[in-house]
C-alpha cells in the first residue's frame, strides 16, 4: 500500500441523501494505511448540508475546503468559507456544534479529517438528539440514538 494518494485519484464514492442533507464521500484513510486518524473527501451540491450541526465529546475533525464556498455553522456564529479554508472542530459542548453548508452555485469540496476513536457521544442541538456509539473495524456494536431529555433510574427495568 503507498502512503500517498492525488486527491483526482479518488473516484469511488458513496453518499446520502434526506431532504436538506446530501453529500457524496469517499474513504480516503483506508486508501493510504491511516490507523489514528480518518481522513475523507466529501462533495455537498449546492444548496444543501452535509451532516446535522452537531459536536463531538471524543472524536476531534478539521477540514480543509478544497473547492466551492459555503457557510460554517460554529456555535452560535456563521462563518463564509472558501477554498483553502481550514476549519478546526475540537471536542466540546454544544457550543463547539458544527456544519457545513454549500449555499453556493457549485458544489463544495473538502478534506475531513477526524481522530478515529471506537467511541464517541455527539450531540444534535438542533434536534435535541444524543448518539451514544461504539465501533470496531466498520461494524457498529452499538449505536443509540435518544432524545436529550430521556433519562432512566440506573436500576429500572433491571429485576
Amino acid at each position: 500500500m503507498k502512503p500517498l494518494i492525488n486527491v483526482e485519484d479518488i473516484t469511488e464514492f458513496k453518499g446520502h441523501e434526506q431532504g436538506v442533507f446530501k453529500a457524496q464521500y469517499a474513504d480516503v484513510g483506508g486508501k493510504i494505511g491511516a490507523q489514528q486518524l480518518g481522513y475523507n473527501i466529501t462533495i455537498i451540491p449546492a444548496g444543501k448540508k452535509s451532516w446535522p450541526f452537531h459536536n463531538h465529546h471524543v472524536s476531534e475533525e478539521m477540514f480543509l475546503i478544497l473547492e466551492g464556498t459555503g457557510i460554517l455553522r460554529h456555535g452560535d456564529n456563521k462563518f463564509p468559507i472558501k477554498k483553502n479554508d481550514i476549519i478546526a472542530c475540537p471536542t466540546g459542548d454544544r457550543s463547539s456544534a458544527h456544519q457545513i453548508i454549500n449555499d453556493g452555485e457549485t458544489d463544495l469540496k473538502y478534506l475531513a479529517l477526524g481522530t478515529k476513536k471506537p467511541y464517541d457521544i455527539c450531540e444534535y442541538p438542533d434536534s435535541d438528539k444524543i448518539l451514544s456509539r461504539v465501533t470496531s473495524e466498520d461494524d457498529s456494536n452499538l449505536w443509540n440514538m435518544s432524545k436529550g431529555n430521556e433519562s432512566y433510574d440506573y436500576f429500572e427495568g433491571e429485576e
